[in-house]
Order: C-alpha cells, then sequence, then structure tokens
C-alpha cells in the first residue's frame, strides 16, 4: 500500500508556504487514511541501529533471564510482558508475541504525575542509555508532529505541548517468536486500534503490517529504511470526534517459508498526561458531527484500554 509520505523537514525548516503545504498533507493523510510515512524524521540511522541490536539481543535471552523483568503489578506498562499475555479489545486469543516496555523517566519540574520506575536491563551493556536515547528522539519527533496536527485542527501550534511534557508515553520493543507449530489463526496480532495519541513506528525487522481501508479490504504496509511510519491513536480520534481516523490494523502470520524466523517491532506510542481531558473539540462538533464520545480524561481511558486488551485486572 503506497500510504501518503510527508517529509518532517518542511514544516521544521521550510518557509511559510512549505509549512502549510505540509500540515494540510499530514492533516487529510489522517483524515483518509490514518496512516502516514514521515521522511527526515530526527530520528538517526546509527540510533535506530543500535535500538534493534539491543532489542534481538535482549529476546535472545533465556526465558527465566527475561521474566524476571517482568512484574505482572505493572499492567505490562515496564519491562517485560511475556508471550500471549495480550490480546486485542474484543479478542481472547492472546497475540503470538512477547514484548518489552520503556516509559517515562519525568523531569525535575514534573508535580502532578506518577510513573513507576523503568525495569531496567543489567545483561545487556548499552541496552539502557540506547533506550533513553530512543525514547527522547521519538518524543521529539512525536512533539513537533502533535504541533503540525494542533495548526490543522486550528488550535494554537503548541496546545499539545503541555500535555504531552512529561506524558505518558511508552517506547515498546516486540518480538514475534519463529512459528514452531500450525498456528490456530494467520493473524500475529489480531486486529486493533491504538490507545493513544498518535503511534510512532521504526520499520519492522519483517513484513507483516495491514491497514483496514475505507472500502474494508486489508493492505499490506510497507516504508523504505529511512521513513517512519505514523498513526493516529484513538485518544486523538476521541478528540477530534471522529475527524482524525484510528486506522484498525493488525500483523498477518509470515508465508510458510518463513515460519522459523523472527519478527521484531519498535513502536513509540505517544501518551499525554493522564490528566488530560479528552473531551472533543467544540471545532469537530456540528449538526452533521454530533459529539459522539462521553468526556474521560486519558487515564481515565487508558485504564479501561487496559483491562480490555488483559493486561490490567
Amino acid at each position: 500500500m503506497a500510504i501518503p509520505i510527508v517529509d518532517l523537514a518542511l514544516f521544521i525548516r521550510g518557509d511559510i508556504k512549505q509549512q502549510t503545504s505540509f500540515v494540510k498533507q499530514l492533516g487529510l493523510a489522517f483524515e483518509e487514511v490514518g496512516f502516514v510515512a514521515v521522511k527526515n524524521h530526527g530520528i538517526s540511522q546509527d540510533l535506530i541501529a543500535d535500538l534493534y541490536k539491543f532489542v534481538q539481543q535482549f529476546f535472545s535471552l533465556p526465558i527465566a533471564q527475561k521474566r524476571s523483568y517482568e512484574d505482572s503489578v505493572l499492567a505490562g506498562q515496564r519491562g517485560y510482558t511475556s508471550f500471549g499475555k495480550e490480546h486485542a479489545k474484543g479478542s481472547n486469543e492472546p497475540d503470538l508475541k512477547e514484548f518489552y516496555q520503556y516509559g517515562q523517566s519525568p523531569d525535575g519540574d514534573y508535580k502532578t504525575e506518577e510513573y513507576p520506575p523503568n525495569i531496567l536491563v543489567s545483561q545487556i551493556p548499552g541496552f539502557n542509555i540506547t533506550f533513553e536515547k530512543a525514547y527522547r528522539a521519538f518524543e521529539q519527533s512525536g512533539k513537533t508532529l502533535l504541533q503540525a496536527i494542533a495548526l490543522y485542527l486550528n488550535l494554537d501550534e503548541h496546545y499539545f505541548d503541555e500535555f504531552i511534557h512529561n506524558g505518558n508515553s511508552i517506547l515498546r520493543a516486540i518480538h514475534y517468536p519463529p512459528i514452531t507449530t500450525e498456528p490456530q489463526s494467520a493473524i500475529r496480532a489480531e486486529q486493533h486500534e491504538d490507545i493513544n495519541l498518535i503511534t510512532l513506528l521504526v520499520g519492522a525487522s519483517a513484513d507483516g503490517l495491514q491497514v483496514l481501508t475505507k472500502q474494508n479490504e486489508w493492505l499490506a504496509v510497507k516504508s523504505l529504511s529511512d521513513q517512519i511510519v505514523v498513526n493516529v491513536g484513538d485518544m486523538l480520534q476521541r478528540l477530534t470526534n471522529n475527524k482524525l481516523r484510528s486506522t484498525t490494523h493488525r500483523v498477518v502470520n509470515p508465508p510458510r517459508e518463513m515460519w522459523h524466523t523472527s519478527r521484531f517491532s519498535i513502536p513509540f506510542f505517544m501518551h499525554p498526561k493522564s490528566s488530560m481531558n479528552l473531551h472533543c473539540l467544540t471545532s469537530c462538533i456540528d449538526e452533521k458531527h454530533p459529539k459522539v464520545y462521553e468526556d474521560a480524561t486519558a487515564g481515565e481511558y487508558l485504564d479501561e484500554r487496559l483491562r480490555e486488551i488483559g493486561l490490567k485486572k
């Protein structure tokens, strides 16, 4: 699928005409498709390469070592989550994946939110510092994209800034292990929509990502190595009263001849602070588009969704 491609450099360093054009391209892509490929995103290729190197090393550890980084009390929000623990909303079948999550380390002016400390990995030198560097790089790129989204919604450019500063964003490393027995379905990760504002996905190690089009067709999503794929999450869809689409997507099994291979994927889920009110913007409500969602804070909505996908009881 040729999803729209935008150049973030035009927004950061372009003139007014180029910036305006970028905002329109990004907004229309999120209205019509829900996914966009972004080049010149500001996350260095060397950092991405290091990130994937350490992720593959982590998931190669013995299961007992990986489980030493698992804390069920944290509902998968920090550290390791074992294979088969998470499932899509509305599905009872577990996704065929294990994952590790790294979260916010708030800075000195942090007062109103509380996050558990990250569960750091001791066996792999360089792992923790690389995750922290990658987290900050994704956070900055996501902040810039949200500034463009704010302009598209006729908001102040910095509307989202206060909500995402020390926000509840998550950097998730996912491992889909080799398929060793006949699978019950053709799906590695069942169809779902993301919970957050936007998701930034750095190129996966193998194909498999598909999105559901307006024509109700599943189409494969691919991006070049120098691009990241960005999609709208449910929080932004709620905020915009469905103006921006949180597109349904899934990960399918590889061809049988590739069953012996792993798939690695590293999405950054950009969340605001839990106190952000996700009330529908008044500018997105009119006679043709009545208010669809009840008011809720980001924290309340996240808690609800974590229970729906089996990570929280």
